[in-house]
């Protein structure tokens, strides 16, 4: 768990410091973006390979290595000097840290049996829910008050913690002598790394209109295309199709990619909404953002206790519902909203990503084959990145052509012959003549279409959570799949005792 929440705590933590980073490494805002795009891409890269290097040198050894390539690289990103290398060294620690999640969920599915997956499960939870909401929070105050290095540096204690336990407890695997799919590893890392990179870059290419954009795009869809081939047609493919034919493990991948969608693409809207718009300052921005962690927190320490007696399809159903009805309230919103309601719909968002997290986790693996399993819960992990890195970019995409859209629109209603219009300006004292005034207007016009961009976003998002809720009635139970488990984990352990 404390691997997992260094790793989870680490994809939002940094982007609060970019400002402070970008004036201390003299460099252009696209520049120090790639610090970001490029822990993004390697993660994404590499943790398909989870699985083959798991089976191929064992989890615990490799869960060492990741650990500490994870903690010395999160050191070096804090004493880099130049641009050059923190990118590299945000590179490596995307590498490192790509497999952290798979290997701490199946360590986890492993050593506990079937029946109380649910409950370590929601203990788990906390760190990869969690994390990403109060990574911005922590971000902000260590910005804040010490220095954007110490973003970094607060990994080095956590990660000799993760280290020593994981050397004191965790037990070795088998290992395999499996053939590595050079070709199918290729295939599958030039699909996603162009997929991130057009994710990444292309608002700020003003997307297909860039030539760059459109080869990464080509470049995803046609070996993303050869892959699947390879995979169905070689006799030792990097990916066994055997993975993709538990039904369990499909939807919950659709399930897990929409999570990423929502919880990410919210906490990418939130802060410019309330320090752009409202006026917030970055510390009060995170505190008002802290208790939709404290809601996930509370409701997988719930579920932990319903996840054995409710089925798991009707606590997912649930969350659903929670977190659709906490988006239709903020698209309520207005620029005059009070920290209360901002607070409240935090609290029943993070309430419902809780309860949809740990038996979505549950219900994905109960059916799946032990050998798959750490392949498995790498895909789960691939997905909610995936996800997040297109809601990110949809979101923000939609946002910017929205508030152009509804500058035009309710630019069209600011005439002098407007009677609101003359009564303002004349309660203010001052004409419609005036560059000043133009100017005024103009910020207060953007301000408000921004505004209504926003909250399009956030409806947008409730109808996408909302339509996803039949497919829960698609996944098998798993009380018949879990009692030959209790029974064998029943038979071992008078022999453990």
């Amino acid at each position: 768990m404390l691997a997992t929440i260094m790793q989870a705590v680490d994809t939002t933590i940094a982007n609060v410091a970019l400002p402070n980073m970008q004036g201390s490494m003299s460099s252009t805002s696209e520049q120090i973006a790639w610090v970001l795009t490029s822990y993004i891409v390697a993660a994404a890269i590499m943790t398909p390979m989870t699985g083959f290097l798991s089976a191929r040198i064992g989890r615990k050894r490799l869960f060492v290595i990741s650990v500490t390539g994870f903690t010395i690289t999160s050191l070096l990103c804090g004493v880099a000097v130049s641009l050059e290398q923190i990118v590299l060294f945000r590179l490596l620690q995307g590498i490192f840290g790509a497999g952290l999640v798979p290997l701490s969920q199946s360590v986890l599915l492993d050593t506990f049996p079937k029946e109380k997956h649910g409950s370590a499960m929601a203990i788990w939870g906390v760190g990869v829910m969690v994390g990403p909401i109060l990574g911005p929070t922590l971000g902000g105050y260590l910005t804040e008050y010490y220095n954007w290095r110490w973003v970094f540096f607060i990994n080095l204690p956590v990660g000799i913690l993760a280290l020593a336990g994981i050397l004191m407890f965790v037990p070795e695997t088998e290992k395999s002598n499996r053939r590595f799919d050079l070709f199918g590893f290729a295939l599958l890392s030039l699909a996603i790394g162009s997929l991130q990179l057009m994710l990444d870059r292309g608002q700020s290419l003003d997307w297909f209109s860039s030539t760059e954009i459109i080869i990464e795009t080509l470049v995803a869809a046609v070996c993303f295309y050869m892959f699947v081939v390879h995979m169905m047609t070689a006799k030792e493919p990097f990916l066994e199709p055997g993975l993709f034919m538990d039904r369990n493990l499909i939807i919950g991948l659709i399930f897990i990619f929409i999570v990423g969608v929502i919880l990410l693409a919210t906490l990418a809207l939130l802060p410019p909404y309330l320090q752009n718009l409202m006026g917030y300052p970055v510390i009060t921005t995170g505190e008002l953002l802290a208790p939709r962690g404290m809601g996930s927190m509370v409701a997988m320490l719930m579920v932990g206790r319903l996840v054995n007696r409710v089925d798991v399809r009707l606590l997912v159903g649930t969350g659903l519902t929670l977190t659709a009805y906490s988006l239709f309230e903020m698209a309520q919103f207005n620029l005059n909203i009070q920290p209360s309601a901002l607070v409240f719909t935090g609290i029943v968002q993070g309430l419902g990503l809780g309860f949809i997290f740990v038996p979505l986790s549950t219900i994905t693996f109960s059916t799946l084959d032990q050998r798959y399993l750490t392949e498995g819960t790498a895909m789960f992990s691939l997905m909610r990145n995936i996800g997040s890195s297109i809601g990110i970019s949809a979101m923000v995409a939609l946002a910017a052509r929205n508030t152009q859209i509804n500058h035009a629109v309710l630019g069209e209603q600011l005439t002098p012959f407007r009677e609101p219009l003359q009564r303002m300006m004349g309660g203010a004292g001052i004409g419609l003549s005036s560059d000043q005034t133009l100017a005024m207007l103009n910020e207060e016009l953007t301000r408000q279409s921004a505004a209504i961009a926003y909250l399009n976003d956030f409806r947008f998002m409730a109808w996408m959570t909302l339509a996803v809720i039949p497919l829960i009635f698609l996944f098998r139970g798993s009380k018949e799949a879990s009692s030959k488990p209790e029974g064998k984990g029943a038979e071992s352990a008078p022999q453990e005792a």
